[in-house]
């Protein structure tokens, strides 16, 4: 056990920090793993326990303070990805049968749905481009 080297124990230590990674998707433990990798490195080319320990430290905070930054501005950035009927709101319609307060349908993203107006005074006819302001179990609300 006391033959094995230190740039040995840190690439077990680089290993035991990718695993979780792997599972948790938690980015940080991957930068500590590349931290652990330049102790290896540092031990390798001789440098000894502190000199390991404070290779480790300072690539690890480094990459910590520099790579999390952008990595969440980067996540932050990216628009967000509307499905089901959030991804209906705001679109555009054509009535296909006369829209007012009681009811009425809709040709909307190639589907024909049930509709009734926001303003139940107003009425929409056939053929006429509706927004889509809501949706109400199978019902587009529209304006």
């Amino acid at each position: 056990m006391n033959d094995i080297d230190a740039w040995v124990w840190w690439l077990v230590g680089a290993v035991a920090l990718g695993i979780p990674l792997v599972v948790t998707a938690m980015p940080e433990l991957g930068m500590l793993a590349v931290g652990a990798l330049a102790a290896a490195g540092a031990a390798g080319l001789g440098g000894g326990a502190v000199v390991q320990v404070l290779v480790f430290a300072v690539v690890s905070t480094a990459l910590i303070a520099v790579v999390r930054p952008i990595a969440t501005r980067h996540r932050a950035d990216r628009p967000q990805l509307l499905s089901g009927i959030d991804a209906l709101k705001g679109k555009q319609a054509i009535v296909l049968e006369r829209v007012d307060g009681s009811g009425g349908r809709i040709k909307l993203a190639g589907e024909i749905w049930s509709a009734r107006s926001l303003d139940t005074q107003l009425a929409y006819e056939v053929g006429q481009e509706v927004d889509v302001v809501e949706i109400e179990g199978a019902t587009a609300i529209v304006m």
